[in-house]
């Protein structure tokens, strides 16, 4: 009976045990947006904050391998044609020259070692939340511009700029990881700020106008056009996916073309400049029309504001009216280029076989950098050089895909962003070895020669595959 009644409830239900309520309801908590009650630096605990939680992989314990595969084989074929590039010149000791001195003049042999610094860059990137980085972007954005500016004061001076600063073991171009300043404080700016009204939307772009212009004047100042013109795009990409007004993108094209239009002009006037002063030069001492644009190189650049300098110009030109320029000078590059490309058929002559690099008729300052396509095409045809495309079709594709998958606006900017600026590299450098756009000097991402370049791939690509492993803690 004493069961019965307590089954009942006649002495009350209140006898009866409950489970303490804290254990059975959840505290609901109001986060803002973009942040997650579950992520360990959200969490309270009663124990000790563990910063080694960071890098527990008890829900990021996969990877994405695609990418780092395709990373992997493009620097293997990097390392083969920057030997290729340089073989005459580096395939073995002088026989006066320490086995040091070998190994300075050796770039596929320095390329190695920046491959490996990359790769510990690359992990270590990975293994960190990527809104840890975002949270220190402004420090981040502080360091990659001091060594911005001072290289305009103590930087080297090679071919007319001054980009980099000499630290003896090797030349660091501060134009190059400065992508990766601007990557993270444009994701910053546009994370925790509102894009809706007129005001708002006008507020950011002042924000990052100031934030991206900063880095861009910088550059242009050394000069280096070709690390300044690949900003723009990542950044225009960036605040598509933030959904900016489309009337923002409709000024952005009208101001492209106007930018455009002005350029044009201004090399119209510099050939018309130019063709005065070969008319009034003196007949005896004259040698050609072609030639005085090399022999009065910057004559022009006081009588214009456009900030461009004449060897910037004269390149235009080439790619424009390639009779106009002396294609024994400005325009020798690009042609010998073309004859690269186009003398390697489908399979080509040979890993080492190429006469162009090997014989000096594509200069070998640039076959193992700029124009390593050029090296890759006549030594392994179009096979080759389709394999070379795939392969960077992986790491750009897998890149959209991630982008995807986050399932946070921050790890979607961050995706987006390095896989347009990837894309910009890819078919920039691309395109101009195969006449399709004006010689820029934009580098091929993991198989063109530079260590600065190389250390900001990897970082970039890490970030990416932080996105990937950390967006499951969001649920």
């Amino acid at each position: 009976m004493a069961g019965m009644t307590a089954l009942t409830g006649v002495k009350g239900a209140g006898d009866l045990p409950r489970r303490p309520e804290s254990s059975s309801r959840k505290q609901v908590v109001a986060t803002p947006p973009g942040f997650c009650l579950n992520h360990p630096l959200l969490v309270k605990s009663s124990r000790t904050p563990d910063i080694f939680s960071l890098f527990r992989t008890t829900t990021r314990e996969r990877w994405d391998w695609a990418t780092p595969l395709a990373m992997t084989l493009l620097s293997a074929i990097g390392l083969f044609f920057i030997y290729s590039a340089q073989f005459s010149s580096s395939a073995n000791p002088a026989a006066h020259e320490t086995a040091l001195e070998w190994i300075n003049r050796s770039f596929w042999m320095k390329q190695g070692v920046f491959l490996g610094v990359g790769a510990v860059c690359y992990i270590a990137v990975s293994l960190v939340d990527y809104r840890q980085w975002v949270s220190i972007a402004h420090w981040i954005y502080v360091i990659c511009i001091i060594p911005l500016v001072l290289v305009l004061f103590v930087g080297t001076r090679t071919y007319g700029s001054q980009r980099w600063i000499d630290l003896g073991v090797f030349h660091f171009q501060p134009s190059e990881t400065v992508n990766v300043a601007v990557l993270l404080i444009t994701a910053s700016i546009l994370i925790r700020s509102k894009i809706g009204t007129v005001s708002q939307s006008l507020g950011v772009l002042g924000k990052l106008t100031l934030a991206v212009g900063g880095p861009i004047l910088l550059i242009l100042l050394q000069p280096d056009l070709k690390s300044a013109i690949v900003l723009p795009p990542m950044v225009f990409s960036m605040l598509y996916v933030s959904r900016l007004s489309s009337r923002f993108f409709a000024g952005a094209l009208g101001a492209f073309l106007l930018i455009v239009g002005i350029v044009a002009f201004d090399t119209w006037r510099y050939a018309a400049f130019m063709d005065s002063r070969e008319a009034q030069h003196d007949s005896s001492t004259a040698t050609s029309r072609e030639s005085v644009y090399l022999r009065d190189k910057g004559a022009y650049e006081p009588h214009s504001w456009v900030p461009l300098r004449d060897y910037q110009r004269n390149r235009i030109l080439s790619f424009v009216d390639p009779n106009r320029i002396d294609p024994m000078g400005i325009g020798w590059n690009q042609r010998q280029s073309l004859i690269s490309v186009g003398s390697g058929g489908l399979t080509g002559k040979g890993w080492t076989e190429g006469t162009q690099a090997r014989l000096g008729y594509l200069p070998r300052s640039v076959a193992h950098n700029d124009f390593i396509f050029s090296v890759l095409a006549e030594e392994k045809g179009f096979l080759g050089s389709l394999t070379v495309l795939s392969l960077f079709g992986v790491v750009l594709f897998n890149g959209i895909r991630i982008a995807g998958l986050a399932r946070d606006r921050l790890g979607t900017l961050l995706a987006i962003g390095v896989t347009v600026l990837f894309t910009v590299h890819v078919f920039v450098n691309i395109a101009m070895t195969i006449g399709l756009v004006p010689i820029t000097g934009i580098p091929l991402p993991f198989i063109s020669y530079g260590g600065s370049f190389v250390l900001s791939c990897c970082l970039l690509q890490g970030l990416v595959q932080s996105v990937y492993r950390f967006r499951k803690d969001f649920q």
